[in-house]
C-alpha cells in the first residue's frame, strides 16, 4: 500500500483529514482491490496506531475542533457523511480511537471472557403501535399489518393522507423499546427515524391549513418534516416536557432520554425556533441547542451533525466520548444493563464509527485487546466491565 494512503487513513482516523483528502480517500477505496488492501492493512498491522502515537494530540483536538467550524455548508456535511457511511461498511472489524488506545502495547490476553447466556443480540426494527381505542399491536420485521389509518412492512409505519376528510385530532402512539429502532411517515408526508427507547405521538391525520403537532414523550428522534408551503402555511410542532420546536420544513435531531440531565436539539437543514419558559431560541445549521434540565440553562454551539445523526443511517459515530457514555448508547442498542466494576475506565475517551450491526462480544474483545478494559463477563442480560 502507498505510503500517502497509508497517511490519508491515519489523518481520517485522527479526525484531521480536509475535504480534499477525504474525496482523495474515498476515490481510492471505490476501487475494488483498494477495498481489499484497506480491510487487509487493519488486520495485518497496526501502522495507525504507531503513527498516531507520534501526533500532538492537544493540537490534533483544536485542529479538529476548527474544520467542524469551517464545515457549516450543507455540501459539505454531505459529503464528509457519505465518506463517513462508506469506512464504516467497509470495516471489518470495530475500531475506536482515543488517547488511551495509542499509548497500548501489544500484549497476551491473560483472562479469557466470562460468558454464562445466550450471545447478545444487537437491536432490530421493532416497535409497539397504540390506537386511538388503546388496543396494542406488536410491529417488527418480517410482519405487515394494516389498520384503519395505516399500513406497515415490519421497517416503517406509513399512515394515509385523510386531512380533507377529519374535523377532530385522532392520535396514536409508536413506542420503540429498548433493542429496536423503527420509522413513522405521518399522514403529512413527514418521515421520523425512532431510536431505541422513545416514544412518539402523533395525529393519525392533520386538520387541513391547522399547526401540525406531535409529542416526543421521551427518547430520541430524527425529523425530516414536510414544508409548510405543501399545507397551507401550516406550521408543524414538537412537544415534549422541557421545550417546544417550531418548524417551517426541515431536518433535525431531538434527544430527550429518561433521567438523563440534557436535552439536545439539532438542526440538520433548515430553520428553527426553540421555546423554553416563554424564551424562543432560533437555530441555524450545524447548531445544537444543549439543554440543562437540572441547572435550568441552554446553551448553542456549532457541532458535527454527522455525529449526531448517523444513528438512523445503521452506524454510530463517537467523537470524544467517555466509556461510560458509549456504553450507555450501547445499553438501549443491545437491550443490556451494564456494570463497572472498575469506576477508572468510565473516563476513557474515544473517537470512531462503528456499524450497529455489530456483534457486542466483538466490541468488547476490541476494549480488551487494547487494553481499555481488563476482562468483561455477560451473563444474560448483564455485562460486566473491569
Amino acid at each position: 500500500m502507498d505510503i500517502k494512503i497509508k497517511k490519508l487513513i491515519v489523518k481520517f482516523l485522527a479526525k484531521e483529514a480536509n475535504l480534499k483528502e477525504l474525496r482523495q480517500l474515498e476515490l481510492w477505496i471505490r476501487n475494488s482491490e483498494n477495498e481489499h488492501l484497506f480491510k487487509e492493512y487493519f488486520k495485518a498491522n497496526h501502522y495507525a496506531n504507531k503513527v498516531l502515537k507520534t501526533y500532538d494530540l492537544e493540537t490534533a483536538k483544536k485542529n479538529i475542533l476548527q474544520q467542524i467550524n469551517r464545515r457549516k455548508a450543507k455540501s459539505n456535511y454531505i459529503f464528509k457523511y457519505a465518506v463517513a457511511a462508506t469506512l464504516a461498511l467497509i470495516l471489518t472489524t470495530t475500531y475506536f480511537f482515543g488517547d488511551s488506545l495509542f499509548n497500548t502495547t501489544d500484549k497476551d490476553v491473560v483472562s479469557p471472557p466470562i460468558f454464562n447466556a445466550n450471545t447478545i443480540e444487537y437491536g432490530k426494527d421493532k416497535a409497539v403501535l397504540t390506537l386511538e381505542n388503546g388496543s396494542q399491536i406488536a410491529l417488527e420485521t418480517g410482519i405487515s399489518i394494516q389498520t384503519q389509518n395505516a399500513t406497515s412492512n415490519g421497517k416503517v409505519l406509513v399512515y394515509q393522507n385523510k386531512a380533507k376528510q377529519i374535523v377532530e385530532l385522532v392520535y396514536n402512539q409508536l413506542t420503540v423499546p429498548r433493542g429496536g429502532q423503527f420509522v413513522v411517515e405521518l399522514s403529512d408526508g413527514t418521515k421520523v427515524w425512532l431510536n431505541s427507547e422513545s416514544q412518539l405521538k402523533y395525529p393519525v391525520s392533520f386538520i387541513n391549513g391547522q399547526s401540525r403537532e406531535v409529542e416526543l414523550a421521551y427518547g430520541e428522534a430524527y425529523f425530516d418534516v414536510s414544508p409548510s408551503s405543501k399545507h397551507k402555511g401550516a406550521k408543524f410542532k414538537v412537544f415534549n416536557q422541557f421545550q417546544e420546536i417550531d418548524v417551517l420544513g426541515t431536518e433535525f435531531n431531538i434527544k430527550a432520554y429518561k433521567g438523563e440531565s440534557n436535552v439536545y436539539t439539532t438542526l440538520v437543514e433548515g430553520k428553527i425556533s426553540v421555546s423554553i419558559d416563554n424564551k424562543n431560541l432560533g437555530l441555524k445549521p450545524n447548531q445544537q441547542l444543549d439543554l440543562d434540565i437540572n441547572n435550568n440553562t441552554s446553551a448553542i454551539k456549532t457541532v458535527d451533525v454527522y455525529n449526531e445523526v448517523s444513528w438512523k443511517d445503521g452506524v454510530f459515530s463517537f467523537e470524544s466520548k467517555t466509556l461510560e457514555e458509549v456504553m450507555k448508547v450501547f445499553s438501549r442498542w443491545y437491550d443490556i444493563e451494564i456494570v463497572f466494576k472498575n469506576n477508572s475506565i468510565k473516563n476513557e475517551e474515544f473517537v470512531g464509527i462503528l456499524r450497529k450491526n455489530k456483534r457486542l462480544e466483538t466490541i468488547l474483545k476490541s476494549f480488551k485487546n487494547y487494553g481499555v478494559i481488563k476482562n468483561f463477563e455477560i451473563e444474560d442480560k448483564k455485562v460486566v466491565l473491569e
